[in-house]
């Protein structure tokens, strides 16, 4: 069972930054795609972006934060990063970590099915 706990959110202004933070189990941890999405109140869970496993190497981003926000992973420290600038009251939702676990995604998915793993995610609140 592979467990993930998000951190970082909080209240920002606009054009302001912040960093999310996802922490894993799992000692295959470097072999997991690993994917953030987020829920804005009244909207179903959307798809934000996702990193392969290994090295990072192929990312994805959804079209509205493409530019803003950045996908990382340090493997050593088995963590996931989500580093958001330049932040809009629109990205204001609950964000989540998610993680196929050991099953190999052979190709990037923005799809939350493909996904075995979740947190119990992370507030993030931009004022206007």
């Amino acid at each position: 069972q592979v467990q993930v706990v998000e951190s970082g959110g909080g209240l920002v202004q606009a054009g302001g930054s912040l960093r999310l933070s996802c922490s894993s189990s799992g000692r295959t941890f470097s072999t997991y795609t690993m994917g953030w999405f987020r829920q804005a109140p009244g909207k179903e869970r959307e798809f934000v972006a996702a990193i392969s496993g290994g090295s990072g190497s192929v990312v994805m981003y959804a079209d509205p934060v493409k530019g803003r926000f950045s996908i990382s992973r340090d493997n050593a420290k088995n963590m996931m990063y989500l580093q958001m600038n330049s932040l809009k009251p629109e990205d204001t939702a609950v964000y989540y970590c998610a993680s196929t676990g050991p099953l190999i995604m052979a190709k990037l998915s923005p799809e939350a099915g493909r996904y075995n793993y979740w947190g119990q995610g992370t507030q993030v609140t931009v004022s206007a």
